[in-house]
């Protein structure tokens, strides 16, 4: 078109008011029957905790998360206030731990009622 970068972004985010934004991170993309599924269920449940308040205390769940070595800090961790005349400060990059443990915790409404480390090589199965 020939135009400066400088005016083409004018007039995209001024004329236009487009902004650019990142995508939202979702676990996973769900089909519309997943999305059907899951409001079928919901109902379900609305309906059970309407006959019977306490329902939800007997229901017990899961959640795994891996585990590492060490607890890396963040970018806004890691930042401090300082003057223009001192140095600005370093930090060593960290590369991930290669010893990881899968943890596994099962909770209820009251709090955990299990956890558990994975053995390295089983998987998560009703078996186990």
């Amino acid at each position: 078109m020939g135009l400066p970068k400088s005016i083409v972004h004018e007039i995209v985010t001024t004329e236009l008011q487009m902004q650019k934004v990142c995508a939202k991170f979702v676990p996973k993309v769900l089909t519309n029957e997943q999305k059907e599924n899951c409001v079928l269920i919901s109902r379900e449940l609305l309906g059970r905790v309407r006959g019977d308040p306490d329902f939800l205390e007997q229901v017990i769940t899961s959640d795994e998360t891996w585990v590492f070595e060490y607890d890396p800090e963040t970018k806004k961790h890691s930042s401090k206030w300082h003057t223009t005349e001192s140095p600005r400060p370093k930090k060593a990059q960290m590369s991930k731990s290669k010893t990881k443990s899968l943890l596994t915790v099962f909770f209820y409404s009251k709090g955990v009622v299990h956890k558990e480390f994975v053995p390295p090589g089983q998987t998560v199965n009703a078996a186990f």
